[in-house]
């Protein structure tokens, strides 16, 4: 399976991310998509690649190591109040968690963290939250106030995700 905003870019769609800037990336995993997020950020800017599993954490370190404009992170993202001494105010959130709460993860970080206009990619995984509930209803009751926002069905490329691209207002 392919990385998840490599599938966003090849369909065209406008991501926002630019030279420069400063990126919370919630769920590094492996460091696959961070290592993009990287070079699309350049040597200017600087991406802080969380991840709470360690079993992970090994190789996202090495991603990391051969890219210094990245610093790993083994932190729960549902506790910014652990990390936020670490990182200062960012351009981007990039957000790939499979979690029931992951709106909410979002929503804390970006309260926190997102600077004024800031912008976002946010990977929602639809039976992450409920697994019952038909992923088009489950949609359309997704609502992040303070935020413009479009929402993309990736089920093309990514089965039951959908891609939340946007910015702080």
């Amino acid at each position: 399976m392919t990385s998840k905003l490599k599938a966003l870019i090849d369909k065209g769609y406008k991501i926002n991310l630019n030279k420069g800037d400063v990126v919370l990336y919630l769920g590094a995993s492996h460091g696959v998509t961070a290592k993009i997020v990287s070079e699309m950020v350049g040597d200017e800017g600087f991406v802080y690649c969380l991840e709470v599993a360690p079993t992970v954490m090994k190789e996202l370190v090495k991603v990391c190591k051969a890219n210094k404009n990245m610093a790993p992170m083994l932190y729960d993202a549902n506790k910014p109040e652990t990390y936020a001494k670490y990182i200062d105010k960012v351009d981007f959130i990039y957000q790939d968690l499979a979690q029931r709460n992951q709106i909410n993860i979002f929503l804390k970080n970006a309260k926190r963290f997102l600077k004024e206009k800031g912008r976002f990619i946010l990977i929602v995984k639809a039976s992450s939250i409920d697994a019952v509930k038909p992923k088009k209803e489950l949609i359309k009751e997704l609502n992040l106030p303070g935020y413009d926002y479009e929402i993309i069905d990736m089920e093309k490329t990514h089965k039951k995700h959908y891609a939340i691209i946007g910015r702080k207002k």
